[in-house]
């Protein structure tokens, strides 16, 4: 069951800890497809009134597998106030082109007219594989609060002629591929979400201050450990149960045991994984 009274704690942590101030709530980490739509409105308002004036941005993820779903979820992220709304693409019954998918997400946006929207991109997990740069030509005629993308794909052509096509720069670009983040930035992206910032949130932000300045060896060494760490608990099998389990372990706060069908993650994972992430010493000393 959804544990809100965690969420206070939750922020807390997440500013102060890990200086992580933008949340994308419901999304998969979150498993908000597992979860009801009643359970996902009480998630979305706990988050908007816990992040109020500690949160810079809370996007609310509404996608669903059915169109009146996400269009009630869009209409009440709208009326709590929330920064941004979100939608995958239906993965059932599928989009086969980018008509259709345009289609379903401006009926979504429509109902959230003042709310600043995102796709997002998921291909792995959707297998709705139509490609953003071409989603991206005359989607603002159509969706006029289009704001940008969450891009959780390895694609980084893809990637890199949507940043080439968004000179204006009227769009964002969220990369959710922790692992590569550092190359995402290379090609232009301008924002990260994902399920490691939870743990590693200040690491992540003094690898995008190194990128900044410009100071690509540290940069890298940020990323390389970064990837260090996931490629040992990949290894192991590493999805979403196991990082409740990380995040539980290195915060404290306890993330519960995931919802069926996914499984908890097994002791021998946690000590693992634990005294991995032990190991690692970061350029900043920790």
């Amino acid at each position: 069951k959804i544990n809100l009274p965690v969420i206070r704690q939750y922020v807390h942590y997440l500013v102060n800890e890990q200086n992580v101030k933008n949340v994308f709530v419901n999304g998969t980490t979150g498993e908000g497809l597992s979860l009801s739509i009643q359970e996902r409105k009480q998630l979305a308002e706990e988050w908007m009134c816990q992040g109020k004036d500690k949160l810079d941005h809370v996007i609310i993820h509404v996608g669903a597998l059915n169109l009146p779903e996400c269009q009630e979820l869009a209409r009440h992220a709208a009326a709590i106030g929330a920064d941004g709304i979100a939608v995958i693409a239906p993965f059932f019954f599928k989009p086969t082109n980018k008509d259709e998918l345009v289609a379903f997400m401006q009926k979504v946006a429509s109902e959230a007219p003042e709310v600043p929207f995102y796709y997002y991109h998921i291909p792995p997990l959707t297998g709705v594989k139509i490609r953003v740069e071409e989603l991206l030509d005359g989607i603002k005629a159509q969706i006029p609060t289009f704001q940008g993308v969450k891009f959780s794909d390895t694609d980084l052509l893809d990637l890199a002629q949507c940043i080439h096509k968004n000179e204006t720069g009227e769009f964002d670009f969220l990369y959710g591929v922790d692992e590569q983040l550092l190359g995402a930035l290379a090609v232009g992206a301008n924002g990260a979400v994902g399920s490691t910032y939870n743990y590693l949130g200040r690491q992540t932000n003094l690898m995008l201050q190194a990128f900044a300045k410009p100071d690509f060896a540290l940069a890298q060494q940020y990323q390389f450990l970064t990837g260090e760490f996931l490629s040992f608990v990949i290894k192991l099998g590493f999805g979403v149960a196991q990082t409740k389990a990380v995040m539980t372990s290195v915060s404290g706060i306890p993330m519960g045991p995931p919802r069926l069908p996914l499984v908890a993650a097994s002791s021998e994972f946690i000590i693992k994984a634990k005294a991995k992430l032990d190991s690692i010493v970061w350029p900043n000393g920790d």
